[in-house]
């Protein structure tokens, strides 16, 4: 492994350009896990009321009323969104490609990237930002910033937002379980409920920033047609994969002057085309990436 981590600090040191292709894995390394004692901490009440242990099984719950259910999501939403990762590990991957031609390509929600320093106008966030709502309809192709919203629905269920936006609940105080009914999110156009904009359905609203930061790496990417580039892909798996996993082989593929370099938890297998080109290493993403900027 830590010949491999030194080829690929010498092989990113060397490039004319780095492209980032970022899945769950990446949160997960950071920090930003979903079960456990982080679950434990924030949905406690939820868990012992409906006998569910993380926090994905809790977004797909069928609650009764819509009160309920916000209370659950604008809790879900702060702690992965609003809320920093408890590790370095964007301010890391930031620190080795600062100096460089970078471009991110991520199916994460969580806008880790920007709050770590990566340019807005170097991301594409592919499937949605947890920070962004949308008419459920859709009646229109825009969405809204919700961090107002979500902060009302936390202070009524009882929480103390604090300077750093974690929470804490009043010592001897339970938080409420339900949201007060006007505060339960509507589009502004239409009146509509709103929800996440989040891809799930044909529903997902590809919004003007969306459409922007797509024809910005299709931009970037052909510019890069032939130089050294690093496609760099850190913790994707087999979801999605032809958002960035099967776009990235193809892309070493077609340029031999690109190496492909994969970190995750699991060893996975790269096509034989590309393997003399490829750097695969399996294990705690977050402590490679700190050894690539140590």
């Amino acid at each position: 492994m830590e010949k491999k981590i030194q080829e690929l600090k010498e092989r990113i040191q060397e490039a004319e350009a780095v492209i980032i292709g970022a899945g769950a894995g990446l949160s997960t390394a950071a920090g930003f896990v979903y079960s456990g004692e982080r679950f434990r901490q924030y949905f406690s009440d939820f868990s012992r009321k409906y006998g569910f242990h993380d926090m994905y099984s809790g977004g797909f719950y069928p609650y009764e009323t819509q009160e309920e259910f916000w209370a659950y999501w604008s809790r879900y939403i702060w702690i992965n969104r609003y809320m920093d990762a408890p590790k370095n590990t964007y301010a890391d991957l930031f620190r080795l490609v600062r100096n460089k031609d970078y471009f991110v390509l991520t199916t994460n929600v969580d806008h880790c990237f920007q709050k770590a320093g990566f340019d807005k106008k170097r991301l594409f966030y592919t499937q949605g930002d947890y920070g962004l709502f949308q008419c459920s309809k859709p009646c229109c192709n825009r969405t809204w910033e919700n961090e107002s919203m979500i902060r009302n629905m936390i202070q009524t269920q009882g929480f103390i937002i604090e300077e750093n936006n974690d929470l804490t609940l009043p010592y001897g105080t339970t938080a409420a379980m339900s949201i007060p009914s006007d505060l339960l999110p509507r589009c502004p156009s239409c009146g509509r409920p709103m929800t996440m904009n989040l891809r799930s359905d044909d529903k997902f609203v590809e919004d003007e920033g969306w459409q922007k930061a797509a024809v910005e790496y299709e931009v970037w990417l052909t510019a890069q047609q032939d130089k050294r580039v690093v496609f760099l892909e850190i913790g994707v798996g087999y979801n999605t994969p032809g958002i960035i996993k099967y776009s990235f082989w193809q892309q070493v593929y077609q340029n031999e002057n690109a190496i492909y370099a994969c970190l995750n938890m699991e060893a996975l297998s790269v096509p034989e085309e590309i393997r003399a080109r490829s750097i695969v290493i399996s294990g705690d993403s977050a402590r490679v990436i700190g050894e690539l900027v140590s």
